[in-house]
């Protein structure tokens, strides 16, 4: 289906972003997923060339392409080669927005020129291992001292965990009201702070997931993000964007899962002829073409309104629920497609199938995506 979204600079971007994960991501994915970790220096090649942050301002180091189809496109690029250990996007349209919108000047001055080169790292870090969709279930916590908070608890599951050098806090601090939590900025070398092993997952083999220690770790004030009481908000407040970034790259993951099985069932014969002239081949794929047609459209529409400021928390969630719904599904039948090929993890559609399963859970399972929209309905 032809997207009338993007204009000439924009397939510009796409041919340059593309043109980078060929030459700087495709050759190491293997030896990545070996080590449970990509490398430093695709970090710093992506900020040479631009890539990280593409939003801030110039003064920092930034492109000043405050347009979020440029984040898209990265989200579909990566999708496109089945990339799931390079976490880009996380950097750039999750974690980088936190500083950007809540930092103060001294803040952005610091650390930005780093994250927009790739010399710094980001995460964030919410997910307990008792609180994960719950926030406000939160244990860690953040006491004010003189001139510092001291922190304490531990997280779980956080993506960049390994290599983050700068990672985005959010830890209770007034334990007499649950919603009150602050967003602290935890850098690599604070004594106190302590990662666990990598973790070993279903998919995403490459993609450093750790779990977060923080023992009586002092953080400055200056490493504060905005008030040290007003962390929900700004997290509430953000996760519409992280939402619609998990949109854009399911429905890629989608579209990328179609073309390598259709790739397959042209090839692949069975009884004489290709498998994609059976018709429940065809008409599978047919159903498949026709529901990643229709989530593009919704979600290039919200990438629209995110543009100008009007996507809606609750629609939000109905793209990142219907989107990673769909992936599930696609990938699924995907596997069935290839017969036993399909669970082979030399197949693309192998690797696929295990990298999708977490986009139901993470930033908000399907069910608290249907909560939030619920309750947007007044129900």
């Amino acid at each position: 289906m032809h997207r009338t979204i993007f204009d000439t600079e924009h397939q510009l971007f796409r041919d340059a972003f593309s043109s980078f994960l060929h030459k700087e991501v495709l050759p190491h994915q293997a030896q990545w997923e070996r080590d449970g970790v990509v490398s430093r220096e695709v970090w710093r090649k992506a900020g040479s060339m631009g890539f990280l942050l593409p939003w801030a301002d110039e003064q920092y180091g930034g492109a000043g392409l405050k347009d979020f189809r440029y984040e898209q496109i990265m989200c579909e690029e990566l999708a496109k080669i089945n990339e799931s250990g390079f976490m880009l996007p996380l950097h750039s349209a999750l974690c980088g927005p936190y500083i950007a919108e809540y930092g103060n000047a001294e803040q952005k001055a610091r650390l930005l020129p780093g994250i927009i080169s790739g010399e710094l790292i980001l995460a964030v870090a919410m997910t307990e291992p008792s609180a994960g969709s719950d926030l406000a279930g939160m244990r860690t916590t953040a006491v004010e001292q003189d001139d510092h908070y001291l922190l304490n608890g531990s997280k779980v599951f956080i993506s960049n965990g390994h290599l983050a050098d700068v990672v985005i806090v959010a830890a209770k601090t007034d334990p007499a009201n649950k919603h009150a939590m602050g967003l602290f900025l935890v850098e690599r070398d604070m004594p106190g702070f302590e990662r666990g092993q990598k973790l070993e997952k279903l998919g995403m083999k490459s993609q450093d997931t750790s779990e977060l220690f923080f023992n009586n770790v002092k953080v400055p004030k200056s490493n504060v993000l905005g008030d040290a009481k007003g962390g929900f908000f700004y997290l509430m407040n953000m996760l519409a964007q992280e939402r619609l970034t998990n949109a854009c790259g399911a429905v890629a993951g989608a579209e990328a899962a179609l073309q390598t099985t259709i790739d397959y069932v042209r090839e692949r014969k069975a009884f004489g002829r290709p498998i994609g002239h059976f018709q429940n081949t065809r008409f599978k794929l047919a159903q498949m073409r026709t529901e990643i047609d229709v989530a593009q459209v919704f979600v290039d529409r919200c990438v629209q309104d995110h543009n100008e400021k009007k996507l809606t928390p609750e629609v939000a969630a109905e793209a990142k629920l219907f989107t990673t719904e769909l992936l599930g599904r696609v990938v699924d039948e995907g596997v069935q497609l290839h017969g036993g090929w399909g669970y082979m993890w030399e197949y693309p559609i192998c690797k696929m199938y295990a990298n999708a399963r977490i986009q139901r859970i993470f930033a908000g399972t399907s069910e608290i995506m249907k909560e939030i929209i619920s309750r947007g309905m007044k129900l």
